[in-house]
């Protein structure tokens, strides 16, 4: 019999990327998880109202394509966004106090629990209507084109999004004008309960973009360093002022739409086989094989990170909620004085 050999272990040359970034990458993977999964729990547990929309499975759509940008680049996030406020760096205790509601929230208060921004960090608030971000994204970008800025924009959505008049009118724009911005399309099959195959007679969904003159590419959405090496590359191309790409991530969402979406529209095959792909465990496999990480780095890096969040959670249930009056400011430029007995 003969004998078989055994795969060649990847090395930093073939990856192409440094030690350092392929650390930060997958430490803001787990970060991720785990800050998500801690929500669902709090959520289930009554802790703070509205829903929440999980991202547990497609955390390298998000994770990969913020890692390495400047402060002043934009992100205009979908509702699935945490790897991204994650990554942008976004203070832990500002997005606990928005999934709670509480004053000291960005936002005060005021917006869906995963609604949360930081202008510091170039993190716009979430809309609420479908592709209502590739809108505002483009918007930004072409700011940044009118002010000669080398600044770049990265607008996150799901592949149901691309129906949307408004996502069509925004590509259409920043094809013409050869906007400074990425187009992320987070493929996880399903638009809440409506199968990719019923959404659209193609395919990928990167197609889109040979219709408004730019380049689209479909990749593996579960492989952080390619989507990061992807990003990179088009946020490279979006500075030096030749437009914009849209980038189709095909992944998968392990729960339901939202947390009181009990997906029973999905076959328990698909989701069991997705989850062989755990972008998580992919990267932390090739780190390990690499020998940049050990048993006890992880560890330690979830030891951390848990004390971050339990110590953010306990910092926000102490907070006060907003008083109504606040509901008032925030709205022109000015804010206005308002009495009690006006509402």
């Amino acid at each position: 019999m003969p004998a078989t050999r055994k795969a060649a272990k990847p090395s930093l040359k073939q990856i192409g990327l440094p030690e350092e970034t392929l650390l930060g990458l997958y430490a803001n993977l787990l970060k991720t998880r785990m800050l998500d999964e801690r929500f669902r729990k709090l959520f289930r547990q009554g802790r703070f109202a509205g829903t929440y929309f999980s991202a547990v499975g497609q955390e390298a759509t998000t994770v990969g394509p913020t890692y390495g940008l400047r402060d002043e680049d934009i992100i205009a996030p979908s509702h699935r966004e945490i790897g991204a406020a994650v990554t942008k760096g976004i203070p832990l205790v500002h997005i606990v106090a928005q999934i709670y509601a509480r004053i000291n929230s960005p936002d005060k208060g005021k917006t869906h629990p995963c609604h949360y921004g930081w202008k510091e960090k170039g993190f716009i608030s979430p809309s609420s209507t479908l592709a209502g971000q590739t809108v505002t994204g483009t918007g930004c970008a072409m700011g940044f084109k009118i002010q000669k800025k080398d600044n770049v924009v990265i607008a996150f959505f799901g592949e149901g999004a691309t129906a949307r008049g408004g996502w069509h009118e925004a590509v259409n724009y920043a094809g013409i004008h050869k906007l400074p911005i990425v187009y992320l399309c987070q493929n996880n099959l399903w638009a809440e309960s409506v199968p990719a195959s019923l959404q659209a007679g193609i395919k990928d969904f990167s197609e889109r973009a040979r219709a408004y003159g730019f380049p689209g590419i479909t990749i593996d959405g579960n492989d952080v360093v390619l989507v990061h090496k992807t990003a990179a590359e088009a946020v490279a191309r979006a500075r030096k002022g030749e437009g914009p790409t849209l980038i189709e991530c095909k992944t998968y969402r392990w729960y339901g739409h939202s947390e009181i979406d009990p997906a029973d529209y999905r076959r328990e095959e698909e989701i069991v086989e997705w989850k062989k792909g755990d972008p998580i465990a992919r990267a932390e496999t090739l780190l390990m094989e690499l020998g940049i990480l050990t048993t006890q780095q992880r560890e330690a890096i979830v030891e951390q990170f848990n004390h971050e969040i339990e110590e953010a959670v306990a910092i926000c249930e102490k907070e006060e909620y907003a008083e109504p009056e606040e509901a008032y400011n925030d709205v022109y430029s000015k804010n206005f004085p308002v009495r009690r007995d006006e509402y």
